[in-house]
């Protein structure tokens, strides 16, 4: 299956995005906290043979996308910036699949345009009440210890490490050279600054929980067994399935599967959001 690689100007700059398929209902693919649209590799190509179109999207600083120095990289812009990529596409409205902290930047495109996202489905979010997260936590106070010792002469890579090898629940899901293609991005002298202006800018407006609760489109939540308590879900999955109760959301868990679920369980991923898209029914009978 091809994919074209796209420049999308959002008027800051330039987002990079990889379509797979072409002519079928559209699929917006957004990226987390670390990685970026290579996260998708394994799933856009199974969708495209589904009779989607599938595009996966690095968001603004992040991966082959523009680093403008004057631009915002907060969630909210980087909703906007993905409203004003769909329409660069020509595409009214997506289904739009959020991973990590993309879950809340999917959540608000969402609640901002409504009319521009069919349906959501939300991938190990980041809880809203306790950002920037645990693990962008622990990458900050490492960079500090880093600043004063002989790991700074390895850049963003002590950094990003642990929390990309953190993430996955078998570790031979994320080798050695994975590793290496989520730190291209921030290698250089600049790379630990580039990372942490982006950690430092996953917040979210005063206004945010009232646009959690006016979503209404079909939504799924989707997290790994792993990372849930062992009688129910993990906290953030437990709020969001609360704010988001004009949705109606859904769970479905991926089993042996951590924070990154497209890593570790890259198949059940796709049947997950192909049975979501094609029957509502489908997360629940994926749950259990």
């Amino acid at each position: 299956m091809y994919t074209e690689h796209l420049r999308i100007p959002v008027g800051v700059g330039a987002l990079h995005a990889e379509r797979t398929g072409r002519g079928g209902p559209p699929i917006l693919l957004v990226h987390g906290f670390g990685t970026c649209a290579f996260v998708w590799r394994a799933i856009a190509p199974r969708l495209a043979n589904a009779g989607f179109t599938a595009v996966a999207i690095d968001l603004l600083g992040h991966g082959e996308s523009d680093r403008p120095d004057d631009a915002s990289y907060g969630l909210a812009a980087q909703a906007e910036y993905l409203a004003r990529a769909l329409t660069a596409l020509r595409m009214p409205a997506a289904s739009v699949v959020g991973l990590d902290i993309g879950a809340l930047v999917a959540l608000l495109l969402a609640g901002r345009r409504p009319e521009r996202v069919s349906r959501l489905a939300l991938i190990s979010p980041v809880d809203p009440r306790d950002l920037p997260g645990a693990e962008i936590r622990a990458l900050q106070r490492m960079s500090a210890r880093a600043a004063l010792g002989a790991n700074a002469l390895f850049g963003a890579s002590p950094l990003l490490q642990p929390l990309l090898q953190g993430a996955v629940a078998d570790a031979a899901h994320m080798p050695a050279l994975l590793q290496a293609r989520y730190l291209a991005p921030f290698v250089g002298n600049d790379g630990v600054s580039r990372l942490l202006q982006l950690a430092s800018a996953v917040d979210l407006d005063e206004d945010a929980g009232l646009l959690l609760r006016a979503v209404r489109c079909p939504t799924l939540l989707v997290e790994g067994a792993a990372v849930g308590e062992p009688e129910g879900d993990s906290a953030a999955t437990a709020f969001l399935r609360a704010e988001l109760s004009q949705a109606s959301p859904r769970l479905a868990r991926a089993p042996d599967a951590g924070r990154l679920v497209p890593e570790d369980a890259p198949e059940w991923l796709t049947r997950a959001l192909l049975g979501w898209m094609r029957d509502e029914s489908g997360a629940e009978r994926m749950e259990q």
